[in-house]
């Protein structure tokens, strides 16, 4: 069997697409003839080849909104990729002859779908969002197979065939994870509800702002701890406690971090995550049942991470702060209410988990081979 993944872009798109990958490679071993598409100038360009998949690249961009000189730029430059990408495209297809092309996001998705759907090849689409983008949107019309994150993106997306929802995958660690071993590794003090709060690998202004402000009203409360990444621009966050009057260096209840390489550890220790609203960090609460206060990034496209926030709220697991509304004052009273409110974590908790589809990779698997090119095709 050959399959084509095409995806790229962020770890969102990459990182289930190397999970259902791994799966079908253990799985089906040497049967399984496994090829990566990306762009040559994102993640996909290490995380691909260090999971042991052969990689090739085309050069495709998104369209920027925007009327200045350096968007027209971008944007002319954008036209010419898409006509260059298609011959790109046609050519991996052909040499690679996949009985499937599977796409899972990314600007890479569009032009080697549409190219294999035009040469014959079965495709997939698995969508991660709840509002879906605008590439999947158009490639749904002609998929044997959409597979979704999210039962809100069934209204919202026009298919040839009934969508399937397929959850999305979730690193095996995370579920099998023990809240109360990942406390003890991280020595937080069982009496009290550990806040675990970030903005991402570059790190969010205003939520850095916001969770110094909170910090320095509960510096003497006692009454929770706090482990924030900062991110690579938030960098200039203790020297901001600091000059606020905490001296968390010095506090077994306050840890600040640039980043989280334990998220398999940190985020089961938690009793509330504050974050983003992307679609992998948003299973991964579901999946371990972790309340949340979610502050959507406000200029993704589509307004996505709104929508992903929205139904976690709407399914009581989850509450909201949109950005414009976010500073210290609205985030400590939030979190008070919720940290003061035991039966009402663990409520939110329990919806969180009922959203989970905890065999999300294996259904991914079985919707791609079951519309995969049978041997006399």
């Amino acid at each position: 069997m050959k399959i084509l993944f095409a995806t790229g872009g962020t770890g969102g798109h990459i990182n289930p697409a190397l999970a259902v990958a791994s799966k079908i490679r253990e799985e089906y071993g040497d049967e399984a003839q496994i090829l990566f598409v990306g762009t040559p100038d994102h993640m996909e360009t290490r995380l691909v080849p260090n999971a042991g998949f052969d990689f090739k690249t085309i050069r495709i961009s998104g369209f920027q909104r925007s009327f200045s000189p350096s968007a027209i730029a971008h944007n002319f430059k954008t036209l010419f990729r898409l006509l260059s990408s298609s011959s790109e495209a046609k050519k991996i297809i052909k040499e690679f002859d996949p009985d499937v092309v599977v796409g899972f996001g990314g600007y890479v998705s569009g032009p080697v779908l549409r190219k294999a759907h035009k040469l014959g090849y079965p495709i997939a689409v698995h969508e991660q969002n709840a509002f879906p983008g605008v590439t999947n949107k158009a490639l749904a019309k002609y998929a044997e197979v959409v597979m979704l994150t999210s039962e809100d993106a069934k209204d919202r997306i026009e298919c040839l065939n009934e969508p399937v929802i397929t959850g999305l995958p979730v690193r095996g660690e995370l579920i099998r994870a023990n809240r109360a071993e990942c406390r003890a590794i991280m020595n937080v003090d069982e009496s009290r509800p550990l806040v675990l709060s970030m903005g991402g690998s570059l790190g969010a202004v205003s939520i850095n702002r916001s969770m110094c402000g909170v910090i320095s009203r509960k510096k003497d409360d006692h009454d929770c701890s706090f482990l924030h990444a900062t991110g690579q621009n938030g960098t200039w966050v203790p020297d901001r406690l600091h000059e606020l009057g905490v001296d968390f260096e010095d506090r077994d209840d306050i840890e600040i971090r640039e980043y989280i390489d334990d998220m398999h550890i940190c985020m089961p220790a938690a009793d509330l995550v504050i974050c983003r609203a992307g679609a992998s960090s948003l299973y991964e609460l579901r999946a371990l049942g972790k309340p949340s206060i979610l502050i959507p990034y406000p200029y993704a496209a589509e307004n996505h991470q709104y929508y992903n926030a929205m139904e976690l709220v709407n399914n009581g697991a989850a509450r909201i702060i949109e950005e414009k509304d976010l500073n210290a004052d609205v985030l400590t009273d939030m979190i008070n209410e919720l940290i003061s409110n035991p039966e009402l974590l663990a409520e939110m908790s329990k919806n969180a988990k009922e959203m989970a589809i905890l065999n999300s990779t294996d259904l991914i698997v079985e919707n791609i081979l079951r519309v995969m090119r049978k041997p006399e095709e």
